[in-house]
């Protein structure tokens, strides 16, 4: 048989029950509170009962110490151990996940085949790869930074049975409480109101001083509220009015929020608002909008251009490289070259064609070329003498 708890086992079932973290769950139709056991171990291990006093010796020195008087706790119906039976999915769930998982198979059996039959498409999904991975060392990154929000995870619904063997382990069992003292502040709070609820049924039997002053605190809370809410129309209807002489341009607040899910100093700060959305307003933002864009174009065609003056500089380097080695080569070969340039011309301009000629028809035309300028030069010869 057990017997009655103890003072020092009841402190320090409560001390246990407000000061180790607790989850609240349904058991059985009702709502329980539970907690874990190793962070009870914990809480009591930091308690002024772990601490010597003088001429005493700690009552918890060790985790098993601790352990050894949960058991106690136990024992006497202050907590007892439950067991936590996850909820399984339904069939309609398990079905939706084998077609699922069926799709999927027949969809990477497409991907193979289309591996197989080209291999631009095996380069972009690799590319594809490393931008996930990319994208998942910065999400890592991310949520090792401090500050950052994290994701949701999704966690797995549970029920909570009790146990067959009613026993205190240290590590991750799961105890409801039995115990559920009242906190002193809920005690407190309680007292005031039923001490209030009590004081204004005797208002009567107030002394007339004190219905006075009631009485005028009562008015000038009033008027206070009053205040508030002809200032929240009067703000409207001054807004309306700026609103409609400006053509809907200027838009002015009068304590802009008093209205706002705020505090009550905040709610008079700033005094007043007032923003300008007329022509030159939106003007302005156009040429905002159009002066990023021509940055943008800027960056671009600058990239471009240094990267035909990289082409260029290229194909410099390799035709002065190719010059370097064969420079004396046409140096030598230039003045072949111009002179196969005229008479290339001369053909052109004459319109006739090359063809193939012997060394004595070349001879012939030599000779008959000597002629016609020996002739040339006595008939230029001729009219001189006549003058003379």
């Amino acid at each position: 048989e057990v017997g009655e708890p103890f003072k020092e086992e009841k402190a320090v079932a409560k001390y246990l029950r407000f000061n180790c973290p607790t989850k609240s769950t349904n058991m059985m139709g009702h709502r329980v509170d539970y907690f874990i056991a190793s962070k009870a171990v914990d809480c009591l291990l930091d308690s002024k009962w772990a601490k010597a006093k003088k001429g005493e010796e700690a009552l918890f020195t060790t985790r098993e110490s601790v352990v050894d008087y949960c058991n106690r706790l136990l024992k006497k119906q202050f907590f007892h151990r439950a067991l936590k039976v996850m909820k399984m999915k339904p069939d309609k769930d398990t079905k939706k996940e084998k077609e699922k998982g069926k799709a999927e198979s027949g969809k990477e059996e497409e991907k193979k085949s289309k591996k197989e039959s080209g291999k631009d498409e095996k380069t972009k999904k690799e590319k594809e790869k490393e931008k996930k991975k990319d994208g998942e060392k910065e999400e890592c990154k991310k949520d090792e930074i401090p500050g950052t929000p994290k994701k949701k995870e999704t966690k797995r619904k549970f029920k909570l049975e009790p146990h067959e063997d009613q026993v205190f382990f240290d590590g991750n069992e799961v105890y409801v409480w039995i115990y559920d003292p009242v906190h002193f502040k809920t005690f407190a709070m309680g007292l005031v109101l039923v001490i209030a609820v009590i004081a204004a049924t005797l208002f009567p039997l107030w002394p007339a001083e004190m219905r006075v002053g009631v009485y005028y605190l009562s008015v000038g809370a009033g008027c206070f509220v009053a205040s508030i809410l002809l200032l929240a129309v009067a703000r409207c209807i001054l807004f309306l009015i700026i609103w409609l002489i400006t053509g809907g341009r200027h838009h002015f607040w009068f304590l802009p929020n008093l209205t706002a899910d705020v505090g009550f100093i905040d709610s008079f700060r700033p005094l007043y608002t007032h923003e300008y959305k007329g022509p030159k307003a939106d003007l302005k933002k156009e040429e905002k909008s159009e002066s990023k864009k021509q940055q943008k174009y800027d960056s671009e065609e600058k990239s471009d251009s240094e990267k035909k003056e990289e082409d260029d500089g290229k194909t410099e380097a390799t035709r002065n490289l190719g010059t370097d080695g064969s420079g004396g080569e046409r140096h030598s070969d230039t003045d072949s070259d111009r002179r196969e340039d005229d008479r290339s011309q001369h053909s052109s301009g004459n319109g006739n064609d090359f063809e193939m000629i012997t060394k004595e028809e070349l001879e012939q035309q030599t000779d008959e070329g000597d002629c016609e300028e020996e002739e040339e030069e006595d008939t230029e010869s001729r009219p001189s003498h006549e003058k003379s």
